[in-house]
């Protein structure tokens, strides 16, 4: 798949703009651990709705949606809002009443819904998780509709660190993090390239490997890297920038 980049915007605690991002991409250091966006964008009645990790989210949506004519969108986090989901679990046990609107928010599309929502927007909107290969996997949704027309394709990747009963399955330490980019269909002169193959082999290294895939795509698309390899299970993906 070959696909270019128009625009992107990411958003963490202590992290703002793209010069800010740029720069903890090429010398990456922790992290607060805390902190929410204002996402001033959005009606206040519905922003209050809104838990931290879906501000974060949608802040890197309207950062990188801007003013730009709305597009097909695909939101994309290995885990969602699981706190939402932990925090009814224990309603639950307790054998209390449910929050209908915790519910409702606790789906993993439901943050693509409220930006539409918002924003007034009946354009398609795709929710994704595909594990370890959720970036990808998002990646390959949005080249399929580039190839079935759509001139261009925004994808939002976010997460954050696990709640506590589920913290042993995170691999990595990450913090509460969001980018967003806006993809295109490339136009020969420069771009990015995402293939699959087996895993043969041990991987190429390029630097990458101090950040989760997510972040090194971003860092990639940031125009810190030419490429990385992301291997899982019997599948190896090669992310490749080409002029």
């Amino acid at each position: 798949m070959v696909f270019s980049v128009h625009h992107w915007a990411a958003w963490a605690p202590g992290l703002v703009g793209q010069d800010a991002w740029k720069a903890w991409l090429s010398r990456p250091h922790p992290l607060p651990a805390e902190g929410t966006p204002p996402l001033t964008e959005m009606p206040a009645m519905m922003r209050r709705r809104v838990e931290r990790l879906g501000r974060i989210a949608l802040q890197a949506a309207y950062g990188c949606q801007a003013e730009a004519p709305p597009c097909p969108v695909v939101f994309a986090s290995r885990y969602g809002e699981l706190s939402r989901s932990v925090e009814l679990l224990e309603q639950l046990a307790r054998a209390t009443p449910l929050s209908p609107t915790s519910f409702s928010l606790s789906v993993h599309n439901a943050i693509g819904a409220l930006f539409s929502i918002a924003r007034g927007d009946t354009t398609a909107y795709t929710a994704v998780a595909a594990g370890e290969e959720t970036v990808e996997a998002a990646f390959v949704e949005g080249c399929a509709l580039l190839s079935e027309g759509a001139p261009e394709v925004m994808v939002v990747v976010y997460d954050e660190p696990l709640p506590r009963p589920y913290q042993h399955f995170q691999e990595y330490a990450a913090f509460p993090h969001a980018w967003a980019c806006r993809l295109r269909a490339a136009d020969g002169a420069s771009g990015y390239r995402l293939t699959c193959g087996a895993a043969t082999g041990a991987p190429e290294h390029t630097g990458a490997e101090a950040l989760p895939a997510g972040l090194s795509v971003l860092r990639m698309l940031a125009g810190g890297a030419e490429g990385f390899e992301h291997a899982v299970g019997p599948r190896r993906w090669r992310w490749q920038s080409h002029a």
